[in-house]
């Protein structure tokens, strides 16, 4: 409707008010929270990654201890003189003095072990809580065995380094026996090794960590999850390849303390806005909205009612005292132009009632002529020559059994296509003759009603539509597929005119269908009840129209088709559903997205108590 736009727009500047007020609010609060986000986050976690990288470091530091005090320890063993007398001539009482227990526990070292230069091992011990563990003993020769000492050395004299022992990782020192002021040569090597475990490790690292000895990784990795980061250290082999991790945990406290401090800021930074922002939209809403809404009731009521009445109570001296002053004005001028403007429609519609039963005839006429058409062009499914050549010889004697069987099958299939086009022609003639039931009842309806408002009765608008639609299938060349509800509608109008009116919009359907150039489209109603209003849309896939056009076409002679004389049809359309104390509307989304024709009338008040009692 014209007026629903204007109606609505106190409505939508109240809107577009607080959209704005909350637009400013959002993007003030993501500014907000971006540059505080800016400052604390990076500063935090530039913090946290300075405090992994200590832990790394102190971790690095604390692998790197404990070969450092096993190679201290076996050097000693190395530049003493009675290990390279030892070397040359083995003795009992030497290894029962340096192999002690007491002697490995002061030096806290669990494995020990004497290698000639060949790699022949001369003596091998290894101990645990000061008691000999021959298991270990043997894996711990298995792996001097395996160990390339010359290489572990690298040129030096000593090396530190971590080995595996079955599944025990153990922190090894080798150093080359010689004299103690260095003279002579080397006569083999003295190797310590200390076990160590993930309880150990812990205590040297004061937190929980543990020692990995399967799928060692050479590279330092760091994981972050929401509350913790996981580390993990690689400890070096004798070739400065890993042979086991060291991994733990530590809490993210920097990055939870700056999540922290970014929350609470944002949050009230956030509050303060939002008071603010509060504030100015009970102002807007007081000194604004509020009169706006007042206006906008009343111009719902004045759309509900139909009751141009004035809008009452003390006005302002701003904008909006001014705007409901002429809003009065405007009122009083509207209710004098509608009282003439249906004095004259109503003269208009019974002296152009003529040439509308005219228009409404030819309508209902069209189906007959279509009818008629197919009918005198049909042709026969069977050449009568034919058949009558086929009797002719079906009656011979010397026919033979085969070809008689054949001709009896094809007289008996063009008995039955008889029969077919017979039926047909039947249906055919029987919409013709409905149509022309049509024509007549429109003819006598307005000789009866020439000169007076039509009559309203409770009619069933369902069975209507289903009745044009009937007729509207063969009302042109195209093929139109029809969907409608089957639930009754009861309407107060007059059967005859409503009749003509959805008979003219579906004609009006079917040529915007034909003027796509389309051989079929579809059309579909839809009926919905209102409280006392009921509700008809009438849909097309046709050529549809540009919706700016819409208020021009119940325009006497105006056509939204080219070269196309008319508009006639809509203007009687409208006109007789303002005579039945009902509207029509036009809408459409633009060319070639079809129309949709909306009729409103009243609801039947006897079907209204109907369903309250069956309610």
């Amino acid at each position: 409707m014209p007026g629903t736009g204007r109606f609505r727009a106190p409505a939508s500047l109240g809107a577009k008010l607080v959209l704005i007020l909350t637009g400013v609010g959002l993007l003030g609060a993501v500014a907000l929270a971006v540059f505080l986000a800016t400052v604390i986050t990076p500063g935090f976690n530039t913090l946290e990654t300075k405090a992994i990288d200590a832990h790394v470091a102190r971790t690095q530091a604390v692998v790197h201890d404990l070969t450092a005090k096993v190679e201290n320890a076996v050097r000693d063993y190395g530049d003493w003189n009675s290990s390279y007398d030892y070397m040359a001539a083995p003795s009992k009482a030497f290894e029962e003095e340096s192999f002690s227990t007491l002697a490995m526990v002061n030096l806290d070292v669990n494995g020990m072990a004497y290698v000639g230069n060949d790699g022949r091992i001369l003596i091998a011990r290894y101990i645990d809580k000061e008691a000999d563990v021959p298991a270990m003993r043997t894996r711990l020769t298995q792996a001097i065995k395996s160990l390339d000492i010359n290489k572990a050395l690298k040129g030096n004299s000593s090396a530190g380094f971590y080995m595996k022992l079955g599944d025990t990782l153990a922190a090894v020192g080798v150093a080359q026996v010689r004299r103690s002021d260095g003279s002579g040569e080397p006569r083999g090597y003295v190797l310590m090794a200390r076990a160590i475990n993930s309880a150990q490790l812990s205590n040297l690292l004061q937190l929980q960590a543990s020692l990995v000895l399967r799928d060692p990784s050479n590279e330092i990795t760091k994981t972050a999850t929401r509350s913790r980061t996981g580390i993990t250290v690689p400890i070096p082999g004798p070739d400065g390849r890993a042979i086991a991790t060291a991994a733990y945990s530590v809490p993210r406290e920097m990055s939870a303390l700056g999540t922290k401090m970014l929350i609470v800021a944002v949050i009230g930074s956030s509050l303060l806005l939002a008071v603010v922002l509060w504030v100015l939209r009970r102002m807007i809403a007081r000194l604004v909205l509020k009169p706006l809404k007042r206006i906008e009731r009343h111009m719902g009521l004045v759309r509900q009612s139909g009751n141009l009445s004035p809008l009452t109570g003390e006005g302002s001296g701003d904008e909006i005292g001014s705007l409901a002053a002429s809003f009065n004005s405007m009122l009083a001028q509207l209710k004098d132009l509608r009282e003439q403007l249906e004095t004259q429609s109503f003269a208009l519609g019974r002296s152009e009632s003529a040439v509308a039963v005219m228009h409404n005839v030819r309508n209902a006429l069209n189906p007959i002529s279509t009818v008629l058409s197919r009918g005198s062009n049909r042709e026969g499914g069977v050449d009568r020559n034919m058949l009558d050549r086929a009797l002719s010889e079906l009656v011979k004697d010397d026919v033979p059994v085969a070809r008689r069987q054949k001709l009896i099958a094809f007289i008996a299939a063009a008995n039955q296509a008889f029969e077919e086009e017979r039926e047909d022609r039947k249906r055919q003639f029987a919409i013709g003759r409905e149509a022309l039931h049509h024509v007549l009842e429109i003819i006598g309806s307005q000789q009866q009603a020439a000169h007076e408002r039509p009559p309203l009765d409770a009619c069933d608008i369902t069975d209507i539509v289903a009745q044009n639609a009937t007729i509207a299938r063969y009302s042109g060349e195209i093929s139109i597929a029809f969907s409608f509800p089957g639930k009754p509608h009861w309407v107060m109008a007059s059967r005859v005119i409503l009749s003509q009116v959805v008979g003219n919009l579906f004609s009006n359907a079917a040529e915007a269908i034909a003027a796509t150039g389309r051989a079929s489209g579809s059309i579909s109603v839809t009926i919905e009840e209102k409280g006392d209003r009921v509700e008809i849309v009438i849909r097309d896939d046709g050529e549809g129209f540009d919706p700016a056009a819409a208020p021009t076409l119940f325009q006497r002679g105006f056509s939204t088709r080219a070269h196309k004389s008319g508009g006639l049809g809509l203007h009687w359309c409208a006109n007789s559903m303002l005579a039945m104390e009902g509207a029509l509307e036009l809408r459409s989304d633009g060319k070639g997205t079809g129309a949709r024709a909306i009729l409103t009338l009243g609801r039947a008040s006897m079907m209204r108590e109907s369903d309250s009692e069956a309610a």
